[in-house]
């Protein structure tokens, strides 16, 4: 059921000073933020920044006209990226930022299978502690860009012999078809000193680099290996070309 909205100017005032027009090559992102998000995290409550943001064919600063087609998109069926800041991300220096990628079975479900929900909440421990940084929430990503219900099917092949990369090749999409190109559009619009990278995947630092923005260098995140994720591990490094640190990810 949609129900038409009018908005009093106080309503108006206050939403549009919380959002953010980001031309794009497409059209533009619509950012929404920051917004007080307390975080339930290993024992305590860390208090985070949170935006969210919006991909739109229409490039508006009258932004009353986007939040009145909201309610008859139906949002709800499509999937929206969001980011956790910490600290002074915006000014301060030395911030960590980690780009992690939807995982509906890993994030919510806490599945074995990948390691996905470790390097979730262990970025946000590190970003936490570290005193500035920045968690990007990537939508579209889910099974390294194939959709959660491919990635079932993908499951599947891998239950019978497949690695991750056969899996995914066999269902005829390449190994990995994420694209990092929205999230450092709202990463230059929240700042522009140098970062960081949580990660083990050189693409995901190359695509910063290659971006322009100001990289000092990356930080490893390996971890909570179990006889359920070894295989999925080893080929993120065997055939993925992830890079392994140090012997906290698999054994030889």
């Amino acid at each position: 059921m949609v129900v038409e909205v009018k908005f009093d100017s106080k309503v108006l005032s206050i939403l549009e000073d919380k959002i953010q027009l980001i031309r794009t090559a497409k059209g533009a992102i619509y950012l929404v933020g920051p917004i007080r998000l307390p975080v339930h995290l290993y024992g305590e409550t860390v208090e985070f920044k949170w935006y969210c943001w919006l991909n739109c064919d229409e490039v508006t600063e009258d932004f009353e006209k986007i939040i009145l087609k909201l309610a008859s998109v139906n949002l709800a069926e499509l999937q929206q990226s969001s980011v956790l800041a910490y600290g002074d991300f915006e000014y301060g220096d030395d911030a960590i930022i980690r780009m992690h990628s939807i995982c509906h079975t890993g994030d919510i479900f806490g599945s074995k299978r990948c390691d996905c929900g470790f390097q979730l909440k262990q970025s946000m421990k590190m970003i936490k502690e570290h005193g500035i940084g920045a968690l990007f929430y990537l939508a579209n990503h889910e099974g390294r860009g194939i959709g959660l219900f491919s990635k079932a099917l993908a499951y599947i092949l891998q239950e019978n012999g497949y690695d991750t990369v056969d899996a995914n090749q066999a269902l005829g999409f390449v190994d990995d078809s994420r694209n990092y190109s929205d999230a450092i559009q709202v990463l230059k619009a929240l700042r522009r000193k140098p970062v960081t990278l949580i990660t083990n995947n050189p693409k995901k630092l190359d695509a910063l680099k290659n971006s322009g923005l100001p990289v000092l260098g990356r930080e490893p995140l390996w971890g909570d290996v179990s006889e359920f994720n070894e295989k999925y591990l080893e080929t993120k490094i065997n055939r993925s070309g992830h890079m392994k640190d140090d012997d906290t990810c698999c054994n030889d």
